[in-house]
């Protein structure tokens, strides 16, 4: 990359990550590779309400005993990315979260999971709201097959200490990619 910065990456948040099997998750709320709606950004931009997409999966991979889903930014000018939403110990019979189940409350949540707090602190789902004139971002949505019934990662970890603990224990990893850009 030269000196100024100028080319961008791919930065592909599982290329250092082991291998897994891909299976399947779609969206009422968003299609992959299009815009998040005006509801699934953060209630910081007008029309945002920090609403979380609906999600449906299925073809996970034999041996799951859990899923956990997340929501990242790797094109947030932080160095780091940005999570904007981590949920993990959702039982393995479960196959879709509906809109909305990343509130305040988590009563949405099936019995047993929970969410982590995302990098702004808060444990919910906190919508898209890149910097004005960034250029467009990616939020990889993912729902990750796990080997195990619990991570037993504490409630107030972040979203890196759960994807550290996934590491070793992920099956597989389904992902839809959806965009958003703030105009300057």
């Amino acid at each position: 990359m030269p000196a100024n910065n100028t080319a961008v990456p791919a930065n592909n948040p599982f290329a250092r990550l082991p291998e897994a099997a891909s299976f399947t998750v779609t969206s009422t709320t968003v299609d992959d590779s299009a815009a998040w709606p005006p509801e699934q950004h953060s209630s910081g931009l007008p029309g945002g309400k920090d609403t979380s997409p609906q999600l449906s999966w299925s073809g996970a991979p034999e041996g799951t005993k859990s899923y956990a889903v997340t929501v990242y930014d790797p094109d947030a000018p932080t160095g780091s990315g940005f999570w904007h939403w981590a949920v993990t110990d959702i039982p393995a019979g479960v196959t879709e979260l509906p809109e909305g189940a990343g509130d305040d409350t988590g009563s949405y949540l099936p019995e047993g999971a929970y969410q982590l707090p995302n990098d702004a602190r808060a444990a919910r789902y906190l919508g898209a709201a890149p910097p004005a004139g960034h250029g467009p971002h990616r939020y990889f949505v993912v729902v990750h097959a796990l080997d195990i019934a619990s991570t037993g990662v504490p409630a107030d970890a972040t979203p890196a200490v759960l994807g550290f603990t996934m590491a070793g224990h992920t099956l597989g990893r389904a992902v839809l990619t959806a965009t958003a850009e703030t105009p300057a």
